[in-house]
């Protein structure tokens, strides 16, 4: 047995109070931050286990926290947090082990999604920052939609993207996008809705049974539609899942140009974590953004 193995082990007891040996461990794809473990004991007991170094603790204990945020939802099914484990440099994040597989039902889906976003805050962001993939995502207090949007979204990925080589162009098109939010969004006054934060297809499933479940959260309360972007920028979740959620929770015909501002976050993001053309298509959104203000 791997010696980081025991100590995981030793942690889930400690956790759970019921000794845990283990029987069998298997790697899990998909992640690309961690890797990712389902470990199995001789009792029949499963986890989910991801391993990181430990300068990405910080990004462990923000997700089992967002998480345990995301649970408040009943309609659905969250992975919920056991243990964070340290063994040399690197930490284990253990989580309950899910039976994906379940038959995909987008309308239980979209229902269990307009209940997530029914669940308010008394302020847009959120207790804790926490991250977008790896990297950092402040969450600070704000009453106010469109400045928490400015500010600490788009704002904040100008300036990572600036650091990080973008080219002049896209910086500016952000720039001059962001002094003119207040005009994009006039009208729009959405309440602080409880929010995935990261919500593209690999982020959301079902188990067994056919509840829903979303798991890899990036946490905050915002404008419900940012999460509803994301699902439809890497991937979509059907017209059974609209159908379902504007049936609970109607969108307005503002949607559509609010999708592509707040996909435009996300973008500036794969650029900050991967470069390559990100940039361009981030300048491609901006300018278009701004042609709709003409």
């Amino acid at each position: 047995m791997e010696p980081w193995i025991e100590t995981v082990c030793k942690s889930i007891a400690n956790a759970t109070g019921t000794a845990f040996e283990p029987a069998d461990r298997a790697g899990v794809g998909g992640g690309s931050i961690s890797q990712g473990f389902r470990l199995t004991g001789t009792d029949g007991r499963r986890f989910f286990v991801k391993r990181n170094h430990q300068r990405h603790r910080a990004m462990f204990e923000a997700e089992g926290a967002g998480l345990a945020e995301l649970a408040q939802c009943r309609q659905l099914s969250v992975p919920m947090p056991v243990t964070l484990a340290d063994h040399g440099d690197a930490c284990f994040l253990v989580l309950e082990h899910l039976d994906l597989g379940g038959r995909a039902d987008g309308a239980r889906l979209g229902y269990a999604v307009a209940a997530l976003h029914a669940i308010r805050g008394e302020h847009f962001g959120w207790t804790q920052d926490n991250f977008i993939g790896s990297t950092p995502q402040p969450n600070p207090a704000e009453p106010d939609w469109t400045t928490f949007y400015r500010e600490h979204r788009l704002a904040f990925q100008r300036r990572l993207a600036r650091d990080n080589g973008a080219g002049r162009s896209v910086i500016d098109a952000v720039a001059r996008l962001e002094s003119e939010l207040d005009t994009l969004l006039d009208g729009h006054r959405p309440a602080p809705s409880l929010l995935h934060g990261d919500l593209w297809s690999g982020n959301w499933g079902f188990v067994s049974d056919g509840t829903p479940t979303l798991f890899d959260p990036a946490v905050y309360y915002g404008d419900r539609e940012a999460d509803l972007a994301m699902m439809e920028l890497f991937g979509h979740p059907g017209p059974d899942f609209f159908a379902a959620y504007n049936e609970r929770e109607p969108l307005d015909g503002g949607y559509p140009v609010r999708r592509e501002l707040y996909n435009l976050y996300h973008i500036l993001n794969h650029f900050n974590l991967f470069g390559g053309g990100y940039a361009a298509q981030a300048e491609r959104m901006a300018r278009g953004l701004l042609a709709e203000l003409r």
